[in-house]
């Protein structure tokens, strides 16, 4: 899939989830994204919790060629002391790539581990 391609399910996925209204009650975190920015290699989106309001800042980057995307993913919170986060800032980026369908993508892959996503071992996306 191409990076502009990925970008578009991305924004799309964003704009479908901007609201409150997939998280009722708090439930789980699909739920309040926001588009900060936009560039021709880059996303920027917040996310805010539906619970306690605090909100993280998301970052894609994108390389590619041709129908070849490699997206880079940062996720982090804009509160100081927020550092173990439950895996929270990895479940911001893993829910709009599933809500999107972007992992049932042909050749997707991910790398990670708790040394880059706080209690990456630990998530639960469902909850957050």
């Amino acid at each position: 899939m191409s990076c502009n391609d990925v970008m578009i399910h991305l924004i799309q996925q964003v704009n479908t989830w901007n609201t409150a209204d997939n998280c009722p009650n708090g439930a789980g975190e699909k739920c309040l994204y926001s588009m900060t920015s936009q560039e021709i290699d880059k996303l920027v989106v917040t996310h805010e919790t539906p619970v306690h309001h605090y909100i993280d800042t998301i970052t894609f980057t994108f390389m590619g060629s041709g129908s070849s995307c490699s997206v880079h993913g940062y996720s982090s919170s804009n509160t100081w002391y927020a550092v173990l986060d439950y895996s929270t800032n990895y479940c911001n980026m893993r829910n709009l790539l599933e809500g999107a369908n972007l992992h049932t993508t042909a050749g997707f892959t991910e790398t990670t581990s708790d040394s880059i996503c706080t209690q990456y071992s630990n998530r639960n996306c469902d909850k957050y």
